[in-house]
């Protein structure tokens, strides 16, 4: 099963562009991706920029509407995530204990969605025209 994994660090909302880590909480992460490397489990990870340098695209009208970062409106945001292949979501739960987050972080764990997840569903759609 593939879990991403989404840190939301404290404070990283209101974060000026080119905010970098501390390089001590950075050393610590780099030994904990490590460690998910070396168990099989990681596939993939980034970090991202604060959403200072970012913009978001908003469809209320039907229409795109784009607003450049910061967003005040924010109150949480994602600075970076890892996609992890575990056999359960109380296995994902383990590695996320395990991430040497600083205090009033938070890492979010959220199941990807696989198309057997659709298959039943999918077989109750009418069939389409293929001509």
């Amino acid at each position: 099963m593939r879990f991403m994994m989404l840190m939301i660090p404290k404070g990283y909302e209101s974060a000026e562009p080119g905010t970098l880590p501390d390089p001590k909480a950075m050393e610590a992460m780099m030994a904990y991706n490590q460690e998910l490397q070396e168990a099989g489990v990681l596939l993939a990870l980034d970090g991202l920029h604060p959403p200072s340098m970012g913009a978001r695209v908003s469809f209320e009208d039907g229409s795109p509407s784009v607003t450049d970062g910061p967003f005040s409106e924010v109150k949480e945001v994602v600075g970076g995530y890892w996609m992890i292949d575990v056999k359960s979501k109380a296995e994902a739960v383990e590695w996320a204990k395990r991430c040497p987050a600083r205090e009033n972080e938070v890492i979010e764990i959220r199941q990807l969605q696989e198309a057997s997840d659709f298959e039943e569903e999918e077989a109750s759609w009418p069939a389409r025209s293929t001509g």
